[in-house]
């Protein structure tokens, strides 16, 4: 069974920086799309950045474009999310997913981690 595990999560003033990761021991992030979701209370789980399976191409949500970025490091199977100049809005939880075809959609993903809090104070 596959398992995400996200770290990285917290308290941080607004124009400041977390680094977000993603673990799944045994996990070949090559073969899948690899998306950061987050949702935030009372709002739809939204897609943030995704590499895309085969040529590893990125997508990025207008809304985080230039400071968000997502990278990988296959050597630790690990998948990160580097947040900087951060927002209120950007205040949410934060989900790694893994799927078998590029999409930016959620339910297109089929492993999900547990989440990891993010809130960003004004």
């Amino acid at each position: 069974e596959v398992q995400l595990v996200e770290s990285g999560g917290g308290l941080v003033q607004a124009g400041g920086s977390l680094r977000l990761s993603c673990a799944a021991p045994g996990f070949t992030f090559d073969d899948y799309a690899i998306g950061w979701f987050r949702q935030a209370p009372g709002k739809e789980r939204e897609g943030v950045p995704c590499i895309s399976k085969g040529d590893r191409s990125t997508y990025y949500a207008d809304s985080v474009r230039g400071r968000f970025t997502i990278s990988s490091d296959n050597a630790k199977n690990t998948v990160y999310l580097q947040m900087n100049s951060l927002k209120p809005e950007d205040t949410a939880s934060y989900y790694c997913a893994a799927g078998v075809v590029n999409s930016y959609y959620p339910y297109d993903y089929n492993y999900w981690g547990q989440g990891t809090q993010v809130a960003v104070s004004s």
